[in-house]
């Protein structure tokens, strides 16, 4: 009998070594390069994790210094606009903030204003007026004791929604009026508020698309005025009005708690953001320092730049 010599079983031996080592480095590769790509996008997603949170913070130190400010003056005797721009944690910040009374209320504002605002825009005069019809319909109760068709005026025309029949929950809420364009939706956005908590515009702070809302305003009437506007004596309603020619439906200095605020932040890597919201100042016995009603990153810069 022959036996193997134990020479050749070493050297099997050390080849099955050899191949086990290399399946093993191999092994180790590829969980090397699993590892690298693991610990990229973990930095990739914790790198962004960190501005979005540094964002938050910048933006909400940027809504405290617009309150501190407007919290200087008694409820009366807020600005009713006004800006400030800093630094923080190599973060620059601009910030403009305007009263809600500038802009129409969706919600309050007279049938006329509405058809108003949206002759200034362009609509024809039957169409404007017909157009507020239907927004007051949206935000009024159906009346009991007389004939009622704005529901069957949606159906009709084939949506499957009806009308809510109160107030509007957004501007945005606007588009779902039964023969509201869409060109003139985009347009109308800046001008309108349903934070204001008043029927009428301020006339010192309004835009002149909405000031030539006004009922009886003409383009001469309105040119005269914002040509000396500025100039005007806020704390003299009657004198400011009296510009107008009276008492004029709609027309008011009155301010407003609502401010429109306006942000733009630049990080320190480049990043620039710029937001919008709408926040409530406290009235009197209120511990509250101010309430968030809406707010939106990322917001086209050109949009709402009618009210500046």
């Amino acid at each position: 009998m022959t036996y193997p010599r134990a020479g050749g079983s070493r050297a099997g031996e050390r080849g099955f070594i050899v191949v086990a080592a290399l399946w093993m480095l191999a092994a180790l590769a590829a969980l090397t390069l699993v590892g690298s790509v693991y610990m990229t996008q973990s930095a990739i997603a914790l790198s962004a994790f960190d501005a979005t949170t540094q964002l938050q913070m910048v933006e909400m130190a940027g809504i405290e210094m617009a309150v501190y400010q407007l919290s200087g003056a008694a409820p009366g005797a807020r600005p009713s606009h006004g800006s400030l721009a800093f630094r923080l944690s190599n973060a620059r910040v601009a910030v403009e903030y305007q009263s809600e009374a500038a802009r129409i209320n969706l919600n309050m504002a007279p049938r006329s204003m509405i058809a108003g605002l949206f002759a200034a825009l362009g609509i024809e005069s039957d169409a404007a007026s017909q157009l507020a019809d239907r927004v007051v319909a949206w935000r009024s109760a159906p009346r009991s004791n007389a004939q009622d068709d704005e529901n069957s005026l949606y159906t009709s025309t084939g949506l499957n929604y009806l009308p809510r029949r109160a107030p509007f929950n957004s501007v945005d809420e606007l588009s779902l009026v039964v023969g509201m364009p869409a060109a003139l939706m985009e347009r109308a956005r800046p001008f309108l508020t349903l934070y204001s908590g008043i029927a009428g515009i301020n006339v010192l702070e309004a835009a002149p698309e909405v000031m030539a809302a006004l009922p009886d305003m003409t383009s001469v009437k309105l040119d005269a005025f914002l040509n000396q506007r500025d100039s005007l004596p806020s704390t003299d309603p009657e004198f400011v009005l009296g510009i107008l020619g009276g008492r004029t439906l709609g027309a008011t200095v009155a301010g407003s708690d609502a401010y429109r605020i306006r942000m733009r932040v630049v990080l320190a890597d480049g990043r620039d953001s710029r937001s919008e919201g709408v926040i409530m100042l406290p009235v009197a016995g209120v511990k509250t320092a101010y309430r968030v009603f809406t707010w939106r990153d990322e917001i086209d810069p050109s949009t709402g730049a009618a009210q500046r």
